[in-house]
């Protein structure tokens, strides 16, 4: 591997375009070809993240200055399109290889040109790349490096809104629930960052009827199928998208649907603390809407003493004051409801309280 610390005698140009070369061999070379095709392409990664590094003399042509330098590199690979390169061969790239791709997709995003972020615009006019990493839970080898690369593009607002507005993203909650665990942990992590990061344009998403239900409906689906980190996961979303004011439309779409209610109701019931604290609190923001629909005050009324036997004793070792404020809030609002006598069983002989009501 004594190759690797060669220092290059080529221009920044000549290593872009020896790098694609080698990397479009990847669809056509098997064996010992293919070998050295991933040889080369390792040799010039690493030539570029030594010049990342700051080794401002890696290229034959570097400029005196290296903020021109890295605009040199950046526009010679957006030109060779060579982000999207290697990205869709990634799998076939070798391991170390593929950490140094990450370093260089990350250092592009940020270089800008007379203010203007040109590897952002580049994205934004070749959305194929983006749709590109989004595939990474279909691939278990590259999955981790590209939901990485994917969280690193959603820190750009633009790049985030063009995911939302094209609603590329819906697949994510599908993949969550895969049977492996790196690639349904990883897939939560870009929903969250996408529901997270943005706040105008998650709010501009929800503005739309028609997407606020689909993510309600989504968002259940995690909540009532997944696992145990799904399941909380998945309600801590829901409940702190809710509590965000911009996101009025959703919560009140939320909150007025009896079934939402059903749903959260069963957090309440579950074995674990945790999920019943993050059930919690969404079922508050049921409670203190004061213009709850009928059917949502009829399942309350129905559920009053078991609601107050639940939430007296919900967490009671918590001691944070706003915590205790909030949980005494919510049993004043219960307790104000109605109270009716009721002899009404399950088949299983239990209290008809937190089952499918």
């Amino acid at each position: 591997m004594a190759f690797l610390f060669k220092r290059s005698t080529k221009t920044t140009s000549d290593t872009v375009k020896q790098l694609n070369e080698q990397i479009l061999k990847l669809e056509t070379s098997y064996g010992s070809e293919k070998k050295k095709a991933q040889d080369d392409i390792t040799r010039h990664l690493v030539t570029i993240k030594m010049f990342i590094n700051g080794d401002a003399h890696t290229f034959t042509d570097s400029a005196q200055s290296f903020h021109e330098s890295t605009t040199h590199l950046c526009q010679e690979v957006i030109n060779a399109d060579l982000i999207y390169n290697l990205i869709v061969h990634l799998v076939d790239i070798e391991f170390d290889s593929r950490k140094i791709v990450m370093t260089l997709f990350n250092f592009l995003l940020g270089q800008r040109v007379s203010n203007k972020l040109i590897t952002v615009e580049y994205l934004l006019k070749n959305p194929k790349v983006i749709y590109a990493l989004m595939q990474g839970p279909q691939s278990m080898e590259v999955s981790l490096n590209m939901g990485i690369m994917l969280r690193d593009a959603l820190k750009y607002e633009q790049l985030a809104s063009m995911i939302m507005s094209t609603q590329s993203f819906w697949p994510y909650f599908r993949f969550v629930d895969s049977e492996c665990f790196e690639i349904a942990t990883d897939a939560f992590a870009t929903l969250n960052d996408l529901f997270r990061e943005h706040p105008n344009v998650v709010s501009t998403f929800f503005s739309s009827d028609s997407n606020t239900q689909k993510f309600i409906d989504n968002i259940n689906s995690l909540i009532l199928n997944g696992n145990y980190v799904t399941k909380r996961e998945s309600t801590k979303l829901l409940a702190d998208l809710m509590m965000v004011k911009l996101n009025y439309n959703m919560m009140t779409r939320y909150v007025n649907d009896v079934e939402n209610l059903k749903v959260i109701m069963l957090l309440l019931g579950d074995k674990s603390k945790n999920i019943q604290i993050e059930g919690f609190n969404v079922f508050k923001i049921f409670v203190a809407n004061p213009k709850k629909e009928k059917a949502i005050v009829d399942i309350l009324v129905k559920n009053r003493e078991k609601l107050l036997e639940f939430l007296f004793s919900l967490n009671k070792e918590r001691g944070d004051d706003l915590f205790i404020a909030e949980k005494d809030y919510i049993i004043q609002q219960v307790e104000s409801l109605p109270k009716i006598v009721s002899t009404e069983k399950n088949l299983d002989g239990k209290d008809p309280f937190l089952s499918a009501l």
